[in-house]
Formats: C-alpha cells, sequence, structure tokens
C-alpha cells in the first residue's frame, strides 16, 4: 500500500508519522475505499511498505480502533469496521480535482442523456416486497438448467480448460460456429461458420454494426415502437432515428416506401418476429414486400432475430435472412431468451465483406468472447440438453402467455385493448382515451402491481397511453391477481384522472 508521509518537519513542526497513516486510512474507509470487513494489512507489512518502524503502524492502527473506524480480532488480524461513525466531511484539499463531465465524448452525453430520461420512472426492476412485477421482460432464472449446464462447465474445464483459458481468436469457438450454421438451417438460415462471429449478447452485436456503418448524421429507420438498448446504441454513435410506424402484420411498408422516396437512410432496424415490447410477429407477405423495397432501394437491413423455437401456436415464417437473396440482412440472434441472459453469448450472421470487418471491431473492443463460456455452451447444446430445455421452457411460457390473456379479457375495464402476443415475453397494453400510462403507474404501484410504461418504446415521445406487460418471470398463480390490481388501478384512474399522485423515482428495465 501506499501511504504518501511526510517526513520532515515543515514550518517548525512534523504531524506524527503514525497520525499520518491513521488519517489516510481513515480517509479510505470514510470513502468507501476500504470496505467494511475489509482486513487491513498486518502491521509488519505495512511497515515493511512504508519504510518505518513497525510499532508506528500499530500506534495508527490502535488509534483506527479507538475511533471507531477499525476492530481488531487477535489471532486473525485488525478489520475495517462492520459499522463506521457517521461521515464527517472530508478534510479539503488544495489541489482542485477535475471536472470529467467537460472531457465527455458527444457518444457518452447522448448515452447519458438518454439514461437519466429512462431514470425517471423509478427502480421497477426492484419493485418493494409483494409487487407482482411484470416489468422486466425477461426469462425466468427458475427455469435455468442450472445443474445440467454447471456438469457440462466442469467437464470443459477438465478437457479443454487450458486452451480455452488464454487468448482465443475473436471470431469465437469453431465448433459452436459450426454448430450455429446447423442450428440456423432449422429456420431456413443457411450461413458458413465463417460467416458467423460469435458477440457478448445481442447488445454488443447492435454496437458493432453501429460503428462499423454508422457515420454521425446518418439516417436510421426503426418500426415504432422499437427495443429502447437498440435505439440508444444507434443514437449514441450520432445517428437520427427515422420511425416507421407498425401494424398488426408488421412494420408499414407502404410508410417505409414513402419514406425511401424522401429520404435514404443508412440502414432499417426492425424485430419481424417476436417483436419487443408488442409480440407481434410479421407475417409472410409482409417480409416478402419488405426484401422487395429493401433491394430496390439498396437499403440494408438490421434483423433482431428472437428464438425460433419460443413461438405459442402457428410457427412463424423464417427470418428476413432466410430469404433475403440480395445480401441485405445481418442477423443478430443470442441465447439470452432461452438460456442464461448472464453468459452475454449472441452472433451476428452477415456476408463475408461485412463479418471481417465487424471482427475487427469486436477485436478493438474485447478481443474476444469468453471461449470457456462458448465451449460450455456448444458440448450442451451438442447433447441435446438445450432442446429438453427449450420444450420444458416453451410449455411454462405458455402458461403464462394464456393465463395473461384470459385474465386482461375478463378483468380489465372496457376501452381497454392489448396486442395478441405469438412470441416471445410481452404484449402491449393500450388505454382508453383520455388516460395516461404516467399518472396510472403509481396507483399501480400503490395496488402492488407494476410494468414498464411504453413511452420508453417510442421515438417521437409517443406512447403515453401504453404498457408493457411482461408475462415471462411471473409465476402463474400472481398472474392472475396482478391482472385484478392493474385493472382497478385503471378504473380509479378513470374514475379521477386528475386527481394528483406521488410521481414514482425508481427505473425501467428495458430488456
Amino acid at each position: 500500500m501506499r501511504i504518501p508521509l511526510e517526513r520532515r518537519a515543515v514550518g517548525g513542526g512534523r504531524v506524527p508519522l503514525s497520525r499520518q497513516i491513521q488519517s489516510h486510512l481513515e480517509r479510505l474507509i470514510r470513502e468507501g475505499k476500504l470496505a467494511p470487513g475489509v482486513k487491513l494489512l498486518a502491521t509488519r507489512e505495512l511497515a515493511r511498505d512504508l519504510g518505518v518502524n513497525r510499532t508506528t503502524v500499530a500506534t495508527a492502527y490502535e488509534e483506527l480502533i479507538a475511533a471507531g473506524w477499525a476492530r481488531a480480532h487477535v489471532g486473525q488480524g485488525t478489520f475495517v469496521a462492520e459499522r463506521v461513525p457517521a461521515r464527517a466531511e472530508p478534510a479539503p484539499i488544495s489541489a482542485q480535482k477535475l471536472d470529467w463531465s467537460g472531457f465527455l465524448s458527444r457518444r457518452a452525453q447522448v448515452v447519458a442523456a438518454d439514461m437519466h430520461r429512462r431514470r425517471a420512472y423509478g427502480q421497477l426492476a426492484r419493485p418493494a416486497p409483494g409487487t407482482i412485477s411484470f416489468a422486466g421482460g425477461m426469462p425466468d432464472s427458475t427455469l435455468f438448467p442450472t445443474d445440467a449446464f454447471r456438469r457440462v462447465l466442469n467437464r470443459v474445464i477438465t478437457q479443454e480448460g487450458r486452451e480455452l483459458l488464454q487468448y482465443y481468436a475473436p471470431g469465437g469457438y469453431p465448433p459452436l460456429r459450426r454448430y450455429l450454421a446447423g442450428y440456423l438451417l432449422r429456420f431456413g438460415v443457411e450461413a458458413r461458420p465463417e460467416d458467423i462471429l460469435i458477440v457478448n449478447g445481442s447488445q454488443q452485436g447492435f454496437d458493432l454494426v453501429a460503428r462499423t456503418l454508422l457515420d454521425p448524421g446518418d439516417l436510421v429507420a426503426i418500426e415504432q415502437p422499437s427495443y429502447p438498448r437498440a435505439m440508444q446504441v444507434f443514437r449514441s454513435f450520432g445517428a437520427a432515428l427515422v420511425p416507421v410506424p407498425l401494424t398488426e402484420a408488421g412494420l408499414s411498408v407502404p410508410h417505409l416506401e414513402r419514406l425511401l422516396e424522401r429520404q435514404t437512410p443508412k440502414l432499417l432496424y426492425c424485430q419481424p418476429s417476436a417483436h419487443n415490447p408488442t409480440g407481434l410477429t410479421m407475417s409472410l407477405a409482409v417480409r416478402q414486400r419488405l426484401l422487395e423495397v429493401a433491394a430496390r432501394h439498396r437499403l440494408p437491413i438490421v434483423e433482431d432475430g428472437f428464438d425460433g423455437t419460443l413461438f405459442y401456436g402457428e410457427r412463424p415464417p423464417g427470418p428476413l435472412k432466410a430469404m433475403d437473396m440480395a445480401g441485405l440482412v445481418v442477423y443478430i440472434g443470442t441465447f439470452s431468451k432461452i438460456l442464461f441472459p448472464g453468459l452475454r453469448l449472441g452472433w451476428i450472421v452477415a456476408p463475408p465483406a461485412l463479418i471481417e470487418r465487424l471482427e475487427m471491431a469486436k477485436q478493438l473492443a474485447d478481443i474476444h468472447t469468453s471461449p470457456l463460456l462458448q465451449a460450455a455452451v456448444y458440448h450442451f447444446c451438442e447433447r441435446r440438453l438445450l432442446e429438453r430445455h427449450q420444450a420444458r421452457a416453451l410449455r411454462e411460457y405458455a402458461r403464462r402467455r394464456e393465463t395473461l390473456l384470459d385474465g386482461l379479457r375478463r378483468l380489465m375495464p372496457p376501452g381497454v385493448t392489448w396486442t395478441q402476443t405469438a412470441g416471445g415475453f410481452s404484449l402491449l397494453l393500450t388505454l382508453p382515451e383520455g388516460l395516461e400510462t404516467a399518472a396510472l403507474l403509481p396507483r399501480a404501484q400503490a395496488r402492488g402491481v407494476t410494468f414498464t410504461p411504453g413511452d420508453a418504446f417510442f421515438i417521437d415521445g409517443g406512447g403515453e397511453r401504453s404498457l408493457r406487460l411482461s408475462f415471462s418471470a411471473v409465476p402463474v398463480s400472481q398472474i392472475d391477481d396482478g391482472m385484478k390490481r392493474l385493472g382497478d388501478a385503471i378504473r380509479d384512474l378513470g374514475r379521477h384522472p386528475d386527481h394528483a399522485v406521488r410521481e414514482p423515482e425508481l427505473s425501467v428495465p428495458l430488456v
């Protein structure tokens, strides 16, 4: 440990070395840089590091203990106290610390502004105890096949650990790329292993595509509503987002055509299957028409792909990438929705000329995605454990979806409408005219139910009457009660639309 010590007398005096050491350690504890319970260096070791007598350090520790900043355990050492004294104002520092806000890039400023806007809603990701939360569009962790994955991971570490714990090629673990080439064939996507880049989740996929294709001022056409994290990435690279309305059949191609007659977007971002937040799936006719229009205008498409197995009832048409004859589509997929989000494993499928540049961007960003996790996922899939998990998870998510739809039909007041989700984890609900989500949210929270406000998914400030309900992480036993609470909150809002309510102070999970 480095502690600056003044060893010479200044102005006729000198603060004792023990007091200097004690003051320095006290400041580190006060500022949280030495956390409660952390063991301090042994007196002999710190004395050696500082070039002072061991007694000097021992005296400093005794002063810390006496002041309540530390505690001693005989035979174990000295530890930062679990409860430290009330924090006093830190002593003034003569040197002016750098104000980093003036050095932030435009990209960082855009991201910060967007995050501040979303935090206005409050911590919906961590609701109060007893709250039924429809806010998190994420898989249910209780369904995760953790034991099976642990066994596979242990085997991989034993058999391949030496190689996989070293630096690795940025493209990804070759067996996993070969597996994905076969897996995607099930959905009609033809790709060679070398056309697939393994990334840290779909979020990194958006980032790599944006940094490879976009310049400040470029236009990006995007469905409205759409996935907020994708919007945030494109904005952070200086792109201007141009909304294209969504219909029950998918993106409005006539609107896109009119847009392309006036403007030249650099790319189009869309979610053809299991759209977030609506749960809608683009019809085959709309997919075909979209590809025709994109080919005519030479418009690249970034397709945010959802796991092809998480659909309820009729299987959706194949991905746009499967129908793409002109080499326009960049396909981004992920294991996060069906397996473990914490693995952060996804992939990009792109034409060879582009995949090479994306791989360069990937290497600059983080060199490579964990080869150990890639190998574990490959062996998990190769043993058909993923297929078993998919079947089990789909049955449970289908039960929850049907329970939610039934509850909506029975318990919502007149005038409330919602999208008929065909896949994924969510649907979009719309309130009657004259009612807004911002006024509904605190009323719902007071009744112990919460959701994601819909305006987070709109580009132009719309969505004031909409909200997203995600059913994937809510037990079946709680869904009906949650819908009753929400229905009561909407009825209360309808009776007292102008009644003042406290704005929530928490943040929206935007997955």
